[in-house]
Order: C-alpha cells, then sequence, then structure tokens
C-alpha cells in the first residue's frame, strides 16, 4: 500500500502538470482575445521559463526558512491562482509581468515537489520519482483534455480558466496537508539566499542536461520533423507527437519498477541505449512508420532520467531543496535552448544532422551515469521526526 505521504506528494505533482495542460489549450483564446501577433506570442512565452530560471536558486533558502511543506504548499497555490493572470490582464503589455510571475511560481514549486520527492524516497527506501513525474504527465494531460473541450463545447476561457483556478487551489491544498516537513539540523547552516548548482551536483546536472536537451528537442520538433523529412500528414504528424508523449507516461508510471531491479545507473544506461537505437532509426529512415517508431523509443529511454537526476541531486547535497535546485538549475537551461538551438541546427543543415547530434548527447550519458549510483546518506535528523502525522 502507498505511503500517504506518497500518495500525497504524488498529487501535488498531478496538481502542477494539470495547471501546464490547462494553460496549453487556451493559448489560441489568449492570442486572439488580446490581438497578438504569432511573432508576439512566441516573446511572451519566453517569460516563464525566464521568471523560473531567475528565481528558483532562491528555493532552497525558502525552504529552510518556512520549512519544505509550507514551501510547498504556498508555490502550489500561487502556480494554481497563475491560471488567473491571463484573465486579469488588461492588455497585452501586462502578458509580461504576469507570465514572469507565473513561471517563477511554476519553477520555484517544482523544485520544492521534487524536494518533496526526494524526502520521501528517504522515508521509504525505494525509488518513486519516477512515478511521481509519471503524475505530473497524467495531471498535465487531464487539465488538456479538460481544456480541449471547454475549447470544443465553446465555454468562454476567463469562466474556465477561473474556475479551473479556483478547484486546482483547493484540490492542491488538500493534497499538500500529508506533505513531509524537513526540518534542518541544530547546527545546520542556511544556505545562500541565492543557491548556484553545487559541486557535487554538476555531473550529475550533465546528465540532466543531455536528458532535458533531448526531450525538449524531439517534443518541440517530432511533428514537423515527421511532416518535413517523413513526409507524413497533419493528422499522421500529430499522431507521432502523440505516441512519444504517450511512450513517456508510461515508461515514468513504470520507471520506479525498472529501478528496483536495475538500480540507478543501468536504468540510465539502459535508457540512454534505447533513446540511441530510437535515434539512429529517427535519422536513417525517411517514411513514417520507422521515424515514430525511432520517437517511440526516444521517448522510452530519457523517460526516466530527469526524475533519476533530481532524486540523486537531492541525495548529494546538504539539503534535498539545495541539491534539487543547483541541478533544476542546469536542465532548466537545457530546456530553454534546446528548441531554438535544434531549429538552427536544423535551418542551417538539415534535420536529420540536428538529431544526429542530439543522438550523440544520449549516448555521452552512458559514462556519467555511475554519478547517479546511491551514496550512504548524510546524518540528518530523521524526516519522520519532523513530519506532521
Amino acid at each position: 500500500m502507498r505511503d500517504r505521504h506518497q500518495r500525497a506528494t504524488a498529487l501535488v505533482f498531478a496538481v502542477h502538470g494539470a495547471v501546464a495542460g490547462t494553460l496549453a489549450t487556451r493559448m489560441p483564446w489568449l492570442q486572439e482575445h488580446h490581438g497578438i501577433t504569432t511573432a508576439a506570442l512566441g516573446l511572451i512565452l519566453l517569460c516563464p521559463p525566464i521568471g523560473s530560471f531567475l528565481t528558483m536558486p532562491l528555493t532552497a533558502r525558502l525552504a529552510y526558512r518556512f520549512g519544505a511543506r509550507v514551501t510547498t504548499r504556498t508555490l502550489l497555490a500561487l502556480w494554481c491562482a497563475s491560471l488567473a493572470l491571463p484573465v486579469l490582464a488588461p492588455g497585452p503589455l501586462w502578458l509580461v509581468p504576469g507570465f514572469l510571475l507565473s513561471g517563477a511560481a511554476a519553477g520555484m514549486c517544482d523544485l520544492a515537489m521534487n524536494a518533496q520527492g526526494v524526502l520521501v524516497e528517504r522515508r521509504l527506501g525505494r525509488p518513486v520519482m519516477s512515478g511521481l513525474h509519471g503524475m505530473w504527465s497524467v495531471g498535465n494531460l487531464c487539465g488538456a483534455g479538460v481544456g480541449a473541450m471547454a475549447a470544443q463545447a465553446g465555454l468562454d476561457a476567463r469562466a474556465h480558466l477561473l474556475l479551473v483556478a479556483v478547484s486546482l487551489v483547493a484540490a492542491g491544498a488538500a493534497a499538500s496537508r500529508a506533505l513531509l516537513d524537513d526540518g534542518p539540523a541544530p547546527d545546520e547552516k542556511p544556505p545562500s539566499r541565492f543557491t548556484l548548482p553545487p559541486r557535487a551536483v554538476l555531473l550529475i546536472g550533465l546528465i540532466g542536461f543531455f536528458a532535458t536537451f533531448a526531450e525538449r528537442a524531439s517534443g518541440q520538433w517530432a511533428a514537423i520533423y515527421l511532416t518535413n523529412v517523413a513526409g507524413a500528414g497533419a493528422g499522421v504528424a500529430a499522431a507521432g507527437y502523440a505516441v512519444f508523449t504517450a511512450c513517456m507516461v508510461a515508461m515514468r508510471l513504470a520507471g520506479d519498477f525498472v529501478v528496483r531491479r536495475l538500480g540507478p545507473v543501468a536504468t540510465v544506461r539502459a535508457g540512454a541505449v534505447t533513446a540511441v537505437l530510437g535515434g539512429v532509426i529517427v535519422v536513417a529512415f525517411r517514411t513514417p512508420a520507422p521515424v515514430i517508431a525511432g520517437f517511440a523509443l526516444f521517448g522510452a529511454g530519457v523517460a526516466v532520467v530527469v526524475p533519476l537526476v533530481f532524486a540523486a541531486a537531492g541525495r548529494v547535497a546538504r539539503t534535498p531543496a539545495e541539491g534539487v535546485a543547483g541541478v533544476a538549475t542546469i536542465t532548466w537551461m537545457s530546456g530553454l535552448v534546446a528548441p531554438p538551438v535544434t531549429g538552427w541546427l536544423a535551418g542551417t543543415f538539415a534535420f536529420p544532422f540536428a538529431f544526429a547530434l542530439v543522438t550523440c548527447m544520449l549516448a555521452a550519458m552512458i559514462w556519467p551515469a555511475r554519478a547517479l549510483r546511491p551514496r550512504p546518506a548524510a546524518a540528518r535528523v530523521p524526516v519522520g521526526a519532523a513530519c506532521a502525522d
């Protein structure tokens, strides 16, 4: 039976994902309502990752000051409430600070809930991080599904976003009541106000950089690759992206079982080999069916890497929040640059050349995967003693 703290953390991940999925479905309304060009909307959508990147290093200090549970609950509530910002914006220029704030809440909450995942793993003594990330994907799909139905039914986006924001704030508050609260040890020094990646997580962060780059490059360009290189129609190209996403979700939900059997090092290496095989197929073939199969292997191979990177970083740093914050700074930077760099390579050379380089990056994960090997935990206050039962 699942531990109640694990269930609470899984629900927090699902709520976080539902917010992202909901917002993504109403972007067409946002563009039409504010009369924004596609180019202007693209610039505005740079604001969330910028807001996240600038504020995520503050998360460890907040967790130290207010505790892991309170920090996660507060940031989750802010992220859910940010769904109302597009509704409240009186004009397109107001979307810039709104999305900066939304991105800040999303990124900081992402770190806080991943630190919760590390605490749950420590308490249970077994891997759970992959399943938690799978629950984020489930929440994301649910939010997107409800949003698609609301748009199809002609429900006004303002009513939809406000209703979902209120519902998810309530759901997040209820779910986060059972979160763990890891207090600092009596002699523990507070983290710096702006935490940069500790040296201990740099190699782990490199693995996360490669995996995130491959994930974001594939997610952004898979459908276009199928159209431009494999000659697929719009429906088949969309189905290819759906297959890629579905394989990632399925593998993340099954990932904890795999990690318990193989260990994190062998799991990442097996995933890297699987993704490299997928990349070779994507680059080598020019018809839709094998290319879709290649992207499916791509998704399955990289799915569990980032969850394991977060778990390992939380173990080796002084505190889970500090380790997760450090490695997330690296992975978010990768996610920010992956789509435009891949697009530039494809435009300058060719799509197969761009994905050949991405495949080489995945192969480069095999050797440093040894950094994910579990190490003896440092002496700290037991998590169970600090949690509210």
